[in-house]
């Protein structure tokens, strides 16, 4: 089959460095696609090698995104004259961790060292040695000249003594891998959900893997209940008798039961796996480093939850291949961490199943992709665990201490006045009856958080661990403040999803820093300064405002009494208190 009769997949992009856009080229004939990464090191020569190979052939390029690990198999660039370098290293271990199973190395530039067979038998013996220690397959190395098309299409004169294959005829070899597809279990990822004219319920999504047939039966997850395919329609052509995978399919069930846009359709004998808690594969495309405990959103397809990095487990140094412990994950670095979700999800590992066991991370402020992983299994904790059921509830709680629970958060600049605010306003309630529980920033670090510094890692960790706290307080049927700077948008985001809507409430104390300043009640601000005290908000870490807090005090224009007295009329109006106050 000739490779114009093929639809094919590539980027130019370094694709796990964070300025870098994954842009896709299609070349489409068949349905059939052939998907290919085509990369490497700066300055390598990959535009001009494709731009080539795209206009001396039929192919015809159109713009596409795919997700990463869908691709099977990869062309890496590399430049003769720079011979084997960090970056060639760092390509290869993302590409064996993405599970590739076909590489070609074209080593480019050949005309610049005159051919030279020497040079090119030195790149392939010293990435032979490197790659030697991971789980890739044999690779096809390509002496190459991009510029004047050596090797491009059909064997050189000018490399007379290389007797091996040409990029087109490489990428002729490759397969579809459909038939590897098919042998796989029934996978469907739900992406609409109806009914037809008939009254039976209809799920709309592409085939991952496997194939179905009407009379199969189907496992609907995480839920795990079971039904039975009626009819299998296919866009353009209607009712078939078999739909497999890269097709796009409406199923239509026998039975009523709950089918969410996200859900993961298997065959009733081999369902995917479920779990909230995995290990999983990590390559970190993000300006900012990952920190645990920082919430992030994951998609593995249509699914999508909250996730949460507990812990790095290591991070791969691509020059040794060592395992390097680390407590963050610096922007454009690989690593293995655990993750735990808000919910569980339907997933194979990666090495079964690319399609169903490869995510994405976002950031959940900006919507930007942070991550792409690949999930290795899942953590036995996540099978163990279980909520225990209580008889005494929050509800029960609550209307027992005759108020609503809710937790107060306050926020703000150090100096701004959290601390005697909070304070304030536990005193008013506390007079009148009220259930109160105070959380200080500087009192929960003399014990819960003693182990804590003032890093951002340390930050983040901190904020999760007193929310946590607040929760259950709040379960206790309290009224909670919790005064902590809490400079970052994403852990607030955390703090705030724990609740629902109305009991948790955002104060942001707001204060300038040139008025925090000032007051600098605790001699913070002059130690930072001087440099004797890192990471300091205000100064040398950032602070990042409330964008829609329930409340703001502008404690440079009002007293403290006055600001408490707000944030009871609040209380008051959202009826979480009676009339405390009001004697």
């Amino acid at each position: 089959m000739r490779l114009s009769a093929r639809c094919l997949y590539m980027t130019y992009a370094l694709f796990w460095d964070a300025d870098e856009i994954e842009n896709y080229l299609v070349a489409q004939q068949n349905d059939k696609p052939l998907q290919l990464i085509v990369d490497g090191g700066q300055g390598a020569g990959k535009s001009t090698l494709m731009n080539r190979l795209l206009s001396e052939s039929s192919l015809q390029a159109l713009a596409d995104e795919r997700p990463l690990a869908s691709m099977p198999a990869a062309m890496l660039v590399v430049d003769v004259q720079q011979g084997v370098t960090a970056v060639t290293r760092r390509h290869c271990v993302l590409m064996s961790l993405m599970g590739l199973r076909h590489i070609a190395v074209a080593v480019n530039k050949m005309d610049a060292v005159a051919y030279s067979q020497a040079r090119f038998e030195s790149i392939v013996a010293e990435l032979q040695i490197f790659v030697s220690s991971l789980p890739l397959p044999d690779i096809t190395f390509i002496p190459v000249s991009s510029l004047y098309g050596d090797n491009m299409f059909a064997p050189s004169d000018n490399t007379p003594w290389y007797a091996g294959t040409s990029i087109l005829g490489f990428m002729e070899t490759l397969t579809v891998d459909s038939e590897r597809l098919l042998c796989q279990p029934f996978r469907l990822s739900v992406e609409k959900v109806h009914q037809d004219a008939s009254g039976l319920q209809a799920a709309e999504g592409s085939v991952a893997s496997g194939a179905i047939y009407p009379g199969d039966d189907i496992r609907v997850q995480p839920s795990g209940r079971i039904d039975k395919v009626s009819q299998v329609v296919v866009a353009d052509e209607g009712r078939v008798d078999k739909a497999a995978a890269g097709q796009l399919v409406t199923l239509l069930l026998d039975g009523d039961l709950a089918i969410a846009c996200g859900d993961i359709i298997s065959s009733a004998d081999q369902p995917a796996q479920t779990a909230d808690q995995f290990e999983a594969g990590l390559i970190w495309n993000s300006n900012e480093p990952l920190l645990p405990g920082r919430p992030y959103e994951i998609r593995l397809g249509s699914q999508s939850a909250v996730a949460t990095v507990t812990s790095i487990k290591y991070q791969i140094n691509t020059d040794t291949l060592e395992h390097v412990a680390a407590r963050q994950l610096p922007g454009g670095e690989i690593g293995v961490c655990n993750l735990s979700l808000s919910h569980e999800v339907a997933f194979d590992p990666f090495h079964e199943s690319p399609q169903t066991g490869s995510f994405v991370l976002l950031d959940r402020i900006t919507g930007h992709i942070v991550g792409t992983g690949m999930l290795n299994f899942a953590l036995r904790r996540s099978q163990n665990i279980h909520r225990q059921h209580v008889d005494i509830d929050k509800q029960a709680r609550a209307l027992a201490k005759n108020q609503k629970p809710a937790v107060l958060w306050f926020t703000g600049l150090s100096g701004a006045g959290k601390s005697t605010i909070a304070n304030l306003v536990e005193k008013k309630l506390f007079a009148h009856g009220q259930h109160t529980y105070l959380l200080d920033g500087d009192n929960v670090r003399h014990g819960l958080n003693r182990d804590l510094g003032f890093t951002d890692a340390d930050r983040v960790e901190n904020i999760r661990r007193v929310a946590e706290v607040a929760r259950l307080m709040l379960d206790a049927g309290l009224i909670v403040m919790s005064a902590f700077i809490s400079p970052f948008r994403s852990e607030r985001q955390l703090a705030r999803d724990l609740f629902v809507d109305g009991e948790f409430i955002e104060v942001f104390v707001d204060t300038p820093l040139e008025v925090a300043e000032k007051r600098d009640p605790k001699g913070l601000y002059k130690k930072a300064r001087r440099g004797d005290l890192k990471n300091f908000t205000g100064i040398d870490s950032a602070y990042e405002a409330p964008q829609a807090p329930e409340l703001t005090l502008d404690t440079a224009a009002i007293t403290p009494e006055e600001a408490a007295e707000r944030v009871i009329q609040l209380l008051i109006e959202r009826r979480v208190v009676k009339c405390p106050g009001a004697r």
